[in-house]
């Protein structure tokens, strides 16, 4: 067994076949698809095993709801496969996808992670395409910063080596879960590549958490991103980039009401070209106000 597919089933009566059937079509024939059925009181579970009659490289497994990362956790449990890839039950991939990428990890056996391109929020009105080129990092610091890994820290387009799980699952009862397991993942990893085939279709979920944050769930997010910045400061261009890319979330959570976690801001007041207009501003102002009194000035502003 080659690929491990892991897919999360949770009311998703709707959409779970499309989902389904999209890896089924793919060209790739040496994978196991996994079903893990997280509690649903829908259609779901019912349509998990009319979908396991169907082909025989599905297994289903039903368990008590305990949320998303659990249900990946079961799955890992259950992969027999070299490498492991997730697909959320209400999305789905294009065509030819698996193969291509299974043929460079054939090719790449020195590739932990393989990277794959996405259409962000298809159906909305910000939908957009993420694409990459055909790079390899050799480390996670370099995957995280050059190639702004945080702009898109999403668990499902990638392919992992399966033993990378060993050290590490999904955390669990943690919003934006994917934010605090995958740099652990990447940083065990040697080698982190992007390629320019294949797509994943991020489907646009107004009942997801991403669409309704709540100030606990923003602030995980933010904790989980301020424990990865110690980590990566190494006072270049990229750093500071993402170090204003976590500001902008702290001054988000601090307009919701929430706390302030931010360190402080550790680079001189050097300017680069790398900045826009607007983040020289703020930065100009996080270096005169300083981040608490920022955060207030924002939270005004929103008011107004």
């Amino acid at each position: 067994m080659k690929l491990s597919v892991v897919i999360p089933v949770y009311h998703v009566e709707n959409t779970l076949e499309r989902c389904v059937r999209s890896v089924l079509q793919q060209d790739y024939e040496d994978m196991q698809i996994i079903l893990v059925d997280d509690g649903s009181t829908d259609h779901s579970p019912a349509i998990c095993d009319f979908l396991a009659t169907q082909d025989k490289r599905i297994s289903v497994i039903h368990q008590q709801n305990r949320g998303l990362a659990a249900a990946r956790n079961t799955g890992i449990r259950s992969a027999q496969g070299s490498y492991i890839t997730f697909v959320d039950s209400d999305d789905y991939l294009d065509n030819n996808t698996y193969l291509p990428l299974m043929h460079e990890l054939g090719n790449h056996p020195e590739y932990d992670v393989l990277e794959y391109p996405v259409v962000i929020k298809e159906g909305g009105k910000h939908m957009s395409r993420l694409s990459f080129d055909n790079v390899c990092y050799n480390s996670f610091l370099d995957y995280w910063l050059i190639g702004k890994g945080y702009r898109h820290c999403y668990a499902w387009n990638k392919i992992y080596r399966r033993d990378l799980f060993d050290q590490c699952l999904f955390k669990e009862q943690f919003a934006f879960e994917d934010v605090w397991t995958l740099p652990q993942l990447l940083n065990q990893s040697t080698q982190i590549a992007t390629a320019a085939v294949g797509c994943y279709h991020y489907c646009e979920n107004l009942s997801g958490i991403t669409a309704n944050a709540s100030i606990q769930d923003m602030q995980s997010l933010l904790n989980a991103h301020v424990q990865i910045l110690p980590k990566v400061w190494n006072f270049t261009d990229a750093s500071l980039l993402y170090y204003i890319e976590v500001l902008n979330i702290q001054i988000t959570v601090a307009q919701m009401g929430g706390e302030v976690l931010l360190p402080p801001y550790p680079y001189t007041m050097k300017m680069t070209s790398a900045l826009n207009v607007k983040q020289r501003i703020k930065i100009l102002l996080l270096k005169i106000l300083g981040i608490h009194l920022l955060c207030r000035m924002f939270k005004c502003l929103k008011h107004l």
